[in-house]
């Protein structure tokens, strides 16, 4: 069958939202993403979905190595939608990640999916090489009904490490900042459940009404689910623009005040120890970007920006700059992968620190997940304030972390963490 490309218009928005994903969820891999009606000047759509029924299909598949995913993203000019795990760094890095694999997401996976649906404003557009794209689009009409009728059974979240061994290791990261080995590094720690059974559909939906958040996303790989409440973008590319958008710097919100809310935003904006940390990584995707981009065309075009989320107040950056000729997504990954925000600087140094000192293989956390387009255009998150689940394996999990510096207090790191991770343990109750 030709590829068919036929759209629709669609009223109440949010109700046709929750049609595609309960339709996506019937798929055995399935990418969903979910804008929330964020504004800001780089959004593309309000809702993107694929899905495929056979990962046969999905050609692309488990442990891809570098060179093979430069030679399937210069041969594909198609769709592609999946995820990068922050363990693909082990082939960009020649390093290693010996820690405890729970969640088991592959480190990277692609997969050109039979349908591809999207939605702006009014404009529900659907795209098959393989079904007929109104076959599609009165199915996904006909899926009202989300199963909440699988018994959740009760467990307990714990942490994988003591606070007091938090904060002892806070202390050891921050002698290696002061015999200069960093200047910033992204230390993690993960609470977990075992023999823990959940609605993955349910607990999607009740984390993103908890925290609407601009990249969001619902990802499912057979038995491994990712229901991710992201308010972070990695890297996107729109023709030769490229565009990242770093997080660095958190406070809670005050939603009963708001007078006590914008004083929280002030707090944020002059505080020393969030801003040198913005600053510090700006200064590094400043750098990565430069391999790929032509001189002189990098750019801060907003810094230290604090964007106001249901649960939090986050500062954001936005690096812009003109890509060189033929680079694609392979060659971004190369020169920026992983993301700074989730590493710190410098970059090498502190992966080998992560390792180190971290108790849990980050897996596809601190990863990305995102699209892929015909034109070789892309968008992709950065994974956090997500859960993580191994329906196999019974096993749900979720990371947080924080960035630490000369500045940070380790005490009140902890509380940043339980703060981060709000809205997914109130999710997963």
């Amino acid at each position: 069958m030709k590829n068919t490309v036929a759209t629709f218009i669609v009223s109440q928005q949010i109700n046709i939202k929750q049609q595609i994903l309960n339709w996506c969820n019937q798929f055995s891999v399935c990418c969903f993403f979910d804008n929330n009606n964020f504004q800001d000047n780089y959004n593309s759509y309000e809702c993107v979905a694929a899905i495929t029924s056979n990962t046969i299909f999905a050609k692309d598949i488990v442990d891809i190595g570098f060179d093979e995913l430069q030679q399937i993203i210069i041969n594909k000019k198609r769709w592609l939608f999946g995820h990068i795990g922050y363990d693909f760094k082990n082939e960009l890095f020649q390093l290693e990640s010996n820690h405890q694999n729970t969640i088991n997401f592959p480190n990277a996976f692609l997969f050109e999916p039979e349908i591809v649906v999207t939605l702006i404003d009014d404009k529900l557009t659907v795209e098959s090489e393989i079904v007929d794209c109104n076959e599609v689009y009165k199915n996904i009409l006909n899926c009202n009904n989300v199963d909440e009728n699988v018994v959740q059974n009760k467990f307990n979240i714990q942490p994988k490490i003591s606070k007091e061994k938090y904060i002892e290791t806070i202390k050891q990261l921050q002698h290696h900042i002061h015999i200069g080995d960093c200047y910033e590094i992204n230390f993690c720690q993960e609470f977990f459940a075992e023999n823990a059974t959940i609605n993955p559909l349910y607990t999607f939906n009740k984390l993103n009404k908890i925290s609407p958040t601009p990249f969001a996303a619902f990802y499912k790989l057979n038995n491994n689910y990712l229901l991710c409440a992201s308010p972070e973008r990695f890297v996107k590319k729109v023709e030769n623009k490229i565009i990242s958008q770093p997080i660095k710097g958190t406070a809670k919100r005050n939603l009963l005040n708001a007078e006590l809310d914008k004083q929280l935003i002030n707090e944020l904006k002059n505080s020393q120890k969030e801003t040198s940390e913005n600053v510090m990584i700006v200064d590094l995707v400043r750098n990565d970007l430069s391999k790929i981009c032509n001189a002189a065309t990098v750019e801060v075009e907003e810094l230290m920006e604090v964007y106001s989320f249901k649960q939090v107040h986050q500062m954001i950056s936005t690096i812009v700059g003109n890509l060189k000729p033929n680079i694609n997504f392979a060659n971004v990954l190369q020169a920026l992968f992983p993301m700074g925000s989730m590493t710190g600087a410098p970059k090498h140094k502190v992966m080998q620190l992560i390792e180190q000192y971290e108790q849990t293989k980050r897996n596809i956390y601190s990863g990305c997940v995102g699209y892929i387009s015909p034109e070789n255009d892309f968008d992709f998150n950065v994974v956090i304030r997500s859960i993580m689940y191994n329906a196999q394996e019974k096993y749900v999990s979720y990371q947080v972390g924080g960035a630490i510096t000369h500045y940070s207090n380790a005490e009140q790191e902890y509380e940043e963490c339980l703060l981060k991770a709000v809205a997914v343990s109130e999710a997963l109750k």
